[in-house]
C-alpha cells in the first residue's frame, strides 16, 4: 500500500545474459519456504533508456546482480497504469504503465526470469481505483452504465462515490497535484467474475496450460475481511478472495498468493481462513529492528503458533512502506549484519527490500501527500554516484525529497563500493543467501529457542541429523558462548564463539 496522508558492467545489455543462460538454469524452488524474495519498487530499480525512470529493461538487466545475491523470486511494485507514482490506485487495468515500458518489455522480462530459474511475483490492489478510470467516468451520474455495479455510490444518481482507504476522496500526489480515488465494490459478482478473469490473465496469458510466460504468484495489497473496517464490504475471505483464488489454483495449483495483511498482525488469520499460502511477519521485523532478545523470542513464539502446517510467512525488515533499518537510531554496521543474518536464516521465507542489501537509508518526511514516502524509495544505488547512468532518479527536482536526498555520491552505499570488498555488507548478504541455499536446515528445517541467560539468543535450526545455530550477541557488551565446531559463514574451526556487541555468528556444532 501506497500510505497517503493528506553500474553497468554490473548488469549487461537487456535481455543479452539472461536469455543466455537459460539452457542451463536450474530449476525454481517448489516450495515458498525455499525461496528468497526480492522486493523490488519498480519505478526506481533501474533506467534502461536514460529518461530517469526505472522500468522493466532495467529490472531485465539486473537479473545477473540479483541472481548472483542468491535472489529466487523478484516480487514487483503494480505495473498497470495509474497516476501515482507508486502505481497503486489505478487508472487502468489494461496493460503496464508506458513508463515502464511495453507488455512485449513484460514478457521479455517474464521470458529472462524463468529461464534463469526464477519467479516472478506481481502486487496486486484492485480495492481501489482513481478517478481517472474509464470505469469509474462511465458509472459517475450513470446508474445504467455497465460498470454501476462495480461501485458503491452513496447519493441520488451515482453522484456520492464511496470513499477509498483511510477515508481519502481526493488524494494529494507527486508532483503536487491531487486526483480522487474510490473504493470498488468487492461484493459485486461481476466485479469478482472481472478479477478473476483478469488474474488468470496474468497467470495464462494465451490460455494454453503452459505457465511459463505467466507469473507464479500474486501479493494482495491490504487484504482485508471487511475492507476499511466500514461494515460495508464484509465477508470477503469467504465472499470475494476464497472463490478468486480457488479458481486461479484449479488453473495453476502451483501458484502463490501472499495476503499483505491490513493489521500488520501475525497473519495467522489471514492464513486460515483467507486461502493465502503466506503472509507477512510483521511482528518479527519490528522485533529484529529492536535488537531485544525478548521481543525477538516473543515474536518467534508467537508466529509459532500462528502459522497453521503446509503455510509460512516473508521474513523481512523493511519494505516500500517502512523507513528502512539503515536510518534507524543507534544503527550500526555490526546491527545491520545481524539484522541480515537474522530475517535470513530464521524460519520462513526471506524478502529482501531493494537496496536493503547495500545499506540504503531513507525515512518519511512531514509532506501531507505520497511525496512522503520517497526517501524510503529512492533509485537503487549502481555506482558511487548519484546520477550515474542507469540511475532511476525520477523524483530529481527543487523539493527536498531530491535536493536533501539520503543516497550521497560516495557514501559507501552502492554496488560498485561493495562488489569486490569481502568485509561489506552486500556481500554478508551474499554469503547468507549461498548458506541457505545449500543447506536445507535454514530452508525448511526445525525452529527451537534455546534457553539461556543473559542477552545472547540462540536459535537451533535443524533438518534430520543436522544442526545448526543462530547465536546473536544482543548486548552492548562483548560476550562468549562455548561451543565448538564450524562456523559457517567463514567455513574456519572454532573452539568457543567470541562476540562483539550486536555481533551474530552461525555455527555448526
Amino acid at each position: 500500500m501506497a500510505i497517503i496522508l493528506g553500474a553497468s558492467l554490473l548488469a549487461p545489455s537487456a535481455g543479452a545474459a539472461a536469455r543466455a543462460v537459460a539452457p542451463t538454469a536450474a530449476a525454481a524452488p517448489a516450495r515458498l519456504e525455499e525461496e528468497t524474495f526480492y522486493h523490488i519498487f519498480t519505478r526506481s530499480m533501474r533506467d534502461s533508456n536514460g529518461d530517469g525512470e526505472g522500468d522493466l529493461r532495467g529490472i531485465e538487466q539486473s537479473l545477473p546482480y540479483l541472481q548472483r545475491l542468491g535472489v529466487t523470486s523478484i516480487l514487483l511494485t503494480p505495473l498497470y497504469p495509474s497516476p501515482f507514482y507508486h502505481n497503486y490506485f489505478a487508472s487502468s487495468f489494461e496493460g503496464v504503465d508506458p513508463e515502464f515500458g511495453t507488455m512485449d518489455d513484460y514478457r521479455s522480462l517474464v521470458a529472462a526470469i524463468h529461464g534463469r530459474g526464477m519467479k516472478l511475483y506481481l502486487d496486486q490492489e484492485f480495492q481501489y481505483v482513481a478517478y481517472d478510470h474509464p470505469w469509474f467516468k462511465s458509472a459517475l451520474g450513470n446508474p445504467q452504465s455497465p460498470y454501476s455495479d462495480f461501485f458503491i455510490f452513496s447519493g441520488p444518481n451515482n453522484s456520492k462515490p464511496e470513499s477509498a482507504v483511510f477515508g481519502i476522496t481526493i488524494a494529494p500526489r507527486f508532483p503536487g497535484a491531487e486526483t480522487g480515488i474510490t473504493t470498488l465494490n468487492l461484493k459485486s459478482p461481476k466485479l469478482r467474475a472481472w478479477a478473476t478473469s483478469y488474474l488468470l490473465s496474468w497467470v495464462d496469458p494465451n490460455g494454453d496450460g503452459d505457465f511459463s510466460d505467466g507469473v507464479d504468484g500474486f501479493r494482495i495489497d491490504h487484504m482485508m475481511d471487511d475492507l476499511d473496517n466500514k461494515h460495508i464490504l464484509t465477508g470477503l475471505f469467504d465472499g470475494f478472495w476464497k472463490p478468486v483464488f480457488a479458481t486461479l489454483k484449479a488453473r495453476n495449483p502451483k501458484l502463490h498468493l501472499i495476503a499483505e495483511q491490513w493489521d500488520w498482525g501475525d497473519g495467522g488469520d489471514f492464513l486460515r481462513r483467507g486461502g493465502v499460502d503466506a503472509a507477512f511477519a510483521f511482528p518479527l521485523t519490528s522485533a529484529i529492528r529492536s535488537f531485544d532478545k525478548a521481543k525477538i523470542v516473543k515474536a518467534i513464539e508467537q508466529l509459532d503458533k500462528a502459522i497453521p502446517a503446509g503455510k509460512t510467512e516473508l521474513v523481512f525488515v523493511e519494505n516500500h512502506d517502512m523507513a528502512r533499518i539503515a536510518s534507524d537510531p543507534g544503527i550500526t554496521a555490526e546491527k545491520l549484519r545481524t539484522a541480515a543474518t537474522l530475517m535470513t536464516l530464521l524460519a520462513g521465507t526471506p524478502s529482501i527490500y531493494y537496496g536493503q542489501e547495500l545499506g540504503m537509508s531513507g525515512t518519511p518526511r512531514e509532506i501531507r501527500s505520497d511525496e512522503r514516502e520517497i526517501g524510503m524509495r529512492e533509485a537503487f544505488e549502481w555506482d558511487a554516484r548519484v546520477e550515474a547512468p542507469h540511475a532511476a532518479i525520477w523524483y530529481k527536482g527543487p523539493k527536498n525529497y531530491w535536493t536533501e536526498r539520503f543516497a550521497r555520491d560516495n557514501d559507501g552505499v552502492s554496488v560498485a563500493e561493495q562488489d569486490a570488498d569481502p568485509g561489506s555488507l552486500l556481500n554478508h548478504y551474499r554469503r547468507l543467501l549461498k548458506l541457505r541455499a545449500s543447506d536445507s536446515a535454514f530452508r525448511s528445517g526445525t525452529q527451537r529457542v534455546i534457553p539461556t541467560n543473559g542477552k545472547l539468543l540462540i536459535v537451533e535450526r535443524a533438518d534430520g541429523g543436522e544442526k545448526a545455530l543462530i547465536i546473536a550477541n544482543l548486548s552492548g557488551e562483548a560476550a562468549e558462548y562455548l561451543v565448538s565446531g564450524r562456523d559457517l559463514l567463514s567455513g574456519s574451526r572454532i573452539d568457543g564463539v567470541q562476540l562483539q556487541p550486536y555481533q551474530a555468528a552461525v555455527i555448526r556444532p
